[in-house]
């Protein structure tokens, strides 16, 4: 990857020579803004079924990595068992899914970027710690599993974010290098682990601010949305 510079007052860097050979996405957050609607769902779960008695501040900490570990943050190992642990994992994501189905739609101006880097013929990947049954969810719902080579989800690695093995995995199965790989994230656990994976990552300020993650010259940039103008640098 080349050096960056930010382009004066913008705050956005970007690319000066090389474009990435593929690109890596995140979810949720990431393509689709429903972080929102997972802390509700896990609000939920955690508060009204499991009695942890926690904020909402203290949920959206814990909100990352599979569902499993999280349950283990809050409430320590071994307090379910596995079928517990799927239980109360599906039934958060139906309480998520319930909730979000009226609004699920793409971030504004993905469509229109999945569409022409797959006309570029640029490789895409997932790299997420949902679980299938809400990949489908979006990906059917909205009509875009055309675009993805490779779908590495939660059941998929050993080790969730922020371990870097979700994206290696990702890179791996397009049969691309991970230093040619570009990176969609929301959250700084997931941009922690596609820095510690060796690849350049784009943030997009959904639910974390700039702020919150930590400086590296691996973080091309910080989007609201897809229609940035600096994306159009980037494939």
């Amino acid at each position: 990857m080349p050096l960056l510079r930010t382009p004066s007052g913008s705050g956005i860097a970007f690319i000066d020579r090389m474009k990435p050979e593929a690109l890596i996405f995140d979810l949720n957050g990431t393509m689709v803004d429903d972080m929102g609607f997972h802390l509700k769902a896990w609000y939920e779960i955690l508060n009204d079924h499991l009695k942890a008695g926690l904020s909402r501040e203290e949920v959206k900490r814990q909100m990352y990595g599979k569902n499993e570990d999280l349950l283990n943050r809050v409430f320590g190992e071994g307090k379910f068992s596995p079928e517990e642990m799927d239980h109360w994992s599906v039934e958060k994501e139906k309480i998520y899914q319930r909730i979000y189905r009226p609004e699920l739609r793409l971030i504004p101006g993905l469509g229109a970027f999945l569409q022409k880097a797959f006309e570029k013929k640029i490789p895409m990947a997932i790299g997420t710690a949902a679980i299938p049954f809400n990949i489908d969810f979006v990906l059917d719902q909205l009509g875009i599993r055309k675009y993805f080579s490779s779908i590495v989800h939660a059941g998929s690695v050993v080790r969730s974010k922020p371990d870097p093995e979700t994206f290696l995995m990702a890179a791996g199965e397009i049969k691309k290098d991970p230093a040619a790989c570009v990176v969609f994230e929301d959250a700084p656990k997931g941009v922690e682990a596609a820095l510690r994976a060796g690849m350049h990552c784009v943030v997009i300020t959904t639910m974390h601010e700039p702020a919150e993650f930590t400086p590296s010259p691996q973080i091309l940039g910080f989007i609201k949305d897809y229609t940035d103008p600096f994306l159009s640098s980037l494939i």
